[in-house]
């Protein structure tokens, strides 16, 4: 399997001459999901799901459809029928020949006074890779490689650390990481590699890695 990493949260995943993508939102390339017969969206916030460029790609490429929780397919279901396919937590399915599994159910709090979204992870072929979206969310099974979100409004890193011992994969790739600035990044690869207990990697968007 081939991951290429996009901007921010944004994954590509590539298996016998197929595509799928999680999350190409208003932070990555515009041209994130060119290629993908499948594209995965864990929530509505804008850094993960863009309407506009999802549009875009439906409308570019017929065979192209999407999996997401409920609050982003009802924006966008009704223009495609047959192609916007509705997931919660505990629900399976095969796209662009993955198979995935859907856990959690809920946004990470990023401060008691707003509201919690939804929010969903996908763990693809029984564990290979789980993206959690925006949540800090454990499978109920082993994860080889898990998309570690590094930096955002709704955590500290004592909390990234502890997810990495908590999940326990052999190794986590950082995303959410465009509000990282250069000047950080050693920090947080010494404390999570030092204190995580798996390998610690980084992509720069566009950069592949075989896994």
């Amino acid at each position: 399997m081939k991951l290429t990493k996009k901007s921010h949260a944004c994954i590509r995943l590539e298996k016998d001459g197929r595509t799928l993508v999680v999350d190409p939102g208003g932070f990555s390339e515009e041209d994130a999901t060119a290629g993908a017969e499948a594209i995965l969206v864990t929530h509505e916030h804008a850094d993960h799901f863009d309407e506009g460029r999802l549009r875009a790609a439906l409308e570019a490429d017929p065979g192209t459809e999407i999996w997401t929780l409920k609050s982003v397919a009802e924006q966008i279901a009704a223009a495609f029928p047959g192609r916007v396919h509705t997931v919660g937590h505990g629900d399976t399915f095969t796209a662009a020949g993955f198979d995935v599994q859907v856990h959690g159910e809920l946004h990470a709090v990023i401060h008691p006074d707003i509201p919690r979204i939804t929010n969903v992870g996908y763990l693809m072929d029984g564990g290979r890779v789980f993206h959690p979206g925006d949540a800090l969310t454990v499978p109920d099974r082993p994860v080889e490689t898990l998309m570690l979100p590094v930096m955002a409004p709704w955590n500290k890193i004592s909390e990234v650390i502890d997810y990495v011992r908590e999940v326990k994969p052999q190794r986590a790739y950082d995303i959410h990481d465009a509000l990282l600035t250069d000047l950080a990044r050693p920090i947080y690869d010494r404390q999570i590699g030092a204190l995580g207990g798996a390998e610690h990697l980084r992509l720069t968007p566009g950069a592949s890695a075989e896994i």
